[in-house]
């Protein structure tokens, strides 16, 4: 009998305050009331349409990303999660995660949102230092994103994980690792530590912004590691660190290519189900304009977007993209029951990138080496090249 990889559910909420000059989500600023009844019912719909393909499984994870999902009230969470567990079952220990920004913090709606089964937060500060939120278009200063963390804790959540951005404009050595130390005074589970892009279609990337020379990038990559894993950090993934058995659950089925239903204006979705050949995996994306979104809940149209089938070289690359990014790799197991690929075909990815030493040579995991890691973009280039050389 076919086993289906687990099941996680992506939300995306599309409003932020202000839009940030360096973010490339499917975000938009908020010019009128939020339509938070009339959202919740879209989303619910979407849902019940994604349901046929997804019967008898149960959701191991929910994220809510945006956006600012923290902008929705937590009576609107209270009868969204109610709706989502009328139905579908939920793991008994489900990771219910929720991105907020500390510029719209309360504490009385912060308790709300732990009351309606949020159990873990996910804290957008990006930095510590006033300066640099202003260059980066941030709504909160340095003292109301402490404030937030804190008062998070104080409201029941005891799961929660700081984003913070290094390589941002005019930042050196001594102001990365201040944001890293204030960071860690805080006492979170996980942070999310990454490098600023400029992303295409963002107002950086059209101006972009002085940032540090490359030296002094990698520099802070490995000052910034080393704080880190003196604090019993460990990074599991390239860009995320946590304290041991505090990893995003939702992420890690991500990186092992697990399944996840994506619903909400531009959310996307991943489902595999048994086919012709074993397993068809279809990746879904749904209409990504607000208001067109929500237009489409009484329109026979629905809110898809599109869909497509990846092919057998789709499914296999797109395995290792998420599955190189973790430290420890993942099963080989995983790849059939994944996939729905041989190990023939693994073989063919794999070969070039284990000659030139980027992977383990290992029957019992898929890994690559700590070169092949910080060279990641290329070991990548090669699983490609590999296949296309036998097609």
């Amino acid at each position: 009998m076919l086993s289906l990889p687990p099941l996680a559910l992506y939300i995306h909420v599309p409003w932020c305050v202000r839009k940030c000059p360096y973010c490339d989500f499917n975000s938009h600023t908020l010019t009128r009331a939020l339509p938070e009844a009339a959202y919740i019912d879209a989303l619910l719909a979407d849902l019940d349409a994604e349901l046929p393909d997804v019967q008898n499984r149960a959701l191991t994870s929910i994220f809510i990303g945006g956006g600012t999902p923290s902008l929705i009230s937590g009576e609107g969470y209270q009868r969204l999660l109610a709706g989502i567990g009328e139905r579908m079952a939920l793991a008994p220990d489900i990771e219910v995660t929720l991105e907020a920004n500390p510029g719209t913090f309360e504490r009385e709606r912060f308790a709300d949102f732990r009351r309606a089964g949020i159990n873990r937060l996910s804290v957008g500060v990006q930095s510590f230092d006033n300066d640099a939120l202003k260059r980066l278009g941030r709504i909160h200063d340095a003292s109301e994103a402490v404030r937030a963390i804190a008062t998070a804790r104080e409201v029941g959540f005891d799961d929660i994980n700081i984003d913070l951005m290094h390589g941002l404009p005019g930042q050196n050595m001594a102001s990365a690792l201040a944001d890293i130390d204030q960071a860690l005074a805080l006492s979170p589970s996980h942070l999310s530590w990454y490098q600023l892009t400029l992303e295409p279609n963002t107002a950086f990337y059209s101006q972009p912004p002085t940032l540090p020379e490359e030296d002094v990038l990698a520099d802070i990559q490995d000052a910034g590691q080393a704080r880190l894993e003196a604090a019993g950090f460990q990074c599991y993934e390239i860009s995320a660190w946590s304290r041991p058995g505090n990893e995003a659950r939702h992420n890690l089925n991500y990186w092992r290519f697990g399944d996840y239903l994506g619903i909400g204006a531009g959310a996307h979705g991943k489902v595999s189900r048994p086919g012709a050949q074993g397993l068809d995996i279809e990746r879904r994306w749904k209409t990504r304009q607000p208001d067109t979104y929500l237009a489409r809940h009484h329109d026979p149209r629905g809110f898809l977007a599109g869909h497509r089938l990846l092919s057998r070289d789709e499914r296999g690359l797109e395995f290792l993209m998420n599955a190189l990014r973790l430290s420890d790799g993942v099963p080989s197991a995983l790849w059939q029951q994944h996939t729905g690929l041989d190990e023939t075909r693994l073989d063919a990815h794999t070969e070039a990138p284990i000659a030139r030493e980027l992977m383990f040579e290992t029957r019992s995991r898929i890994q690559a080496t700590p070169l092949g890691r910080l060279f990641l973009n290329d070991l990548l280039a090669l699983c490609d090249d590999s296949v296309l050389a036998r097609s």
